[in-house]
């Protein structure tokens, strides 16, 4: 462990700032403090921690192995639809059961759960409960299923793009046509999760009804910042061996790699389905939060969001992946929740709700043109820490293999 934490100096600096942050929203709430801040804010800042989970993840998965991935906000999403079937399915539950027992004749089984069905789907025209819906009644299998669809999904997509040795720009899209054609059939009425309406109250946690939302805020919110801190010491150790080192030259040179006689395909399918599972469980933790989650969280531009958070962040450095997050989805909170004032020019008004997007994509540009190592570059600056030079002669008739001074002497 130890040695572990020499060679992640990183680690025990994340978890004792988080744990600051955590103690000072905690004394900040309703819930459990002065009042200082709101419960909505609360739940901002607990999705926003879920959200800095789905970076490192994408850090991972772009940053280390150097797969542009444009389809991981997908496996948030499902995540999120995993959870919330439970939560919207045991809530009606309870509103059903309680309607029904004022009747002067018990409901039988078979009544109430035709009255979950119709609760639920009526708004699609419909009250029969989709096959898909198994399991919604159960919370153990509701959670395991919001790891085990994500790890199926991304390995099964990654088995069959990886053997056909598909990189670059053409996983990229292909990642992104995934996502599309995900959002689409969601879209329809049909699809088993009412479509458009998407899945609302996930909120009102069944079986807590007595509970305030000041209380819940904070809960979630401790939840979100565990499961952050254990996902970055989970690929922090992924990156610091020689897992890590594997999947950097896979970044760097995958044919010298492949070459060496390292299973690369192997080492790609483990990296995309160990980020879709830490993406689930992410979502499945942030929309509980948010409340509601319809398939327009699915749509590529989400994907895309989150490869400019990575980029401003800046890859290949976890706490990098992390500051862009959080930095990005708190100042689109600021400017799109109109807390931003407006800018008068004359000939017009800058209404920034309007703007953000160009702000960001702005932004994205600049800091690839001009600071390619993004936020966690000024973390470097300050700490000195400085990446390895590539300083060595020519080895071989390939220009890129270069001899370090050091092995030279």
């Amino acid at each position: 462990m130890s040695a572990y934490l020499r060679k992640n100096p990183s680690v025990l600096w994340f978890l004792a700032i988080l744990a600051l942050f955590v103690v000072a929203v905690t004394l900040m709430s309703p819930g459990t403090g002065s009042g200082m801040i709101s419960t909505s804010f609360v739940k901002t800042l607990g999705k926003t921690l879920c959200l800095a989970m789905v970076a490192l993840a994408m850090d991972l998965v772009w940053g280390y192995t150097g797969i542009l991935s444009l389809g991981h906000m997908a496996f948030f999403a499902i995540g999120g639809y995993m959870i919330g079937m439970w939560l919207m399915y045991a809530r009606t539950e309870e509103i059903v059961v309680k309607a029904l027992s004022q009747s002067p004749i018990p409901p039988t089984p078979d009544e109430i759960f035709h009255g979950i069905g119709t609760q639920i789907f009526g708004v699609v025209g419909s009250s029969k409960m989709p096959l898909i819906w198994t399991f919604a009644g159960s919370l153990p299998a509701q959670l395991a299923l919001v790891v085990i669809v994500p790890a199926v999904l991304a390995f099964v997509f990654g088995w069959l793009a990886f053997r056909s040795r598909v990189a670059g720009v053409y996983l990229s899209i292909l990642t992104q046509a995934m996502t599309l054609a995900l959002s689409l059939w969601l879209f329809q009425n049909d699809s088993g999760l009412r479509g458009n309406n998407g899945l609302s109250g996930l909120q009102n946690i069944p079986g807590l009804g007595g509970v305030s939302q000041d209380w819940l805020s904070i809960w979630f919110f401790w939840a979100s910042a565990a499961a952050l801190a254990l996902a970055y010491i989970l690929l922090a150790w992924v990156v610091s061996g020689k897992f890590g080192s594997v999947i950097r030259a896979i970044r760097d040179d995958e044919q010298r790699v492949r070459f060496l006689g390292y299973p690369v395909e192997g080492f790609k399918l483990f990296v995309f389905a160990l980020t879709a599972v830490i993406c689930g469980i992410a979502g499945a933790l942030y929309y509980p939060q948010a409340g509601i989650i319809n398939p327009a969280e699915l749509a590529p531009i989400a994907s895309i969001y989150l490869a400019v958070w990575v980029a401003i962040g800046g890859r290949g450095r976890l706490y990098g992946a992390v500051m862009g997050a959080v930095f990005v989805s708190l100042l689109s909170s600021w400017f799109t929740g109109g807390r931003a004032p407006d800018v008068p020019l004359g000939f017009g008004t800058i209404h920034w709700v309007d703007w953000w997007q160009v702000l960001l994509g702005l932004a994205f540009v600049l800091v690839t043109l001009f600071a390619p190592q993004g936020l966690g570059g000024l973390v470097d600056l300050v700490t000195g820490l400085r990446h390895p030079g590539r300083h060595g002669a020519p080895l071989g008739p390939d220009q890129g293999s270069l001899q370090e001074k050091e092995a030279q002497e």
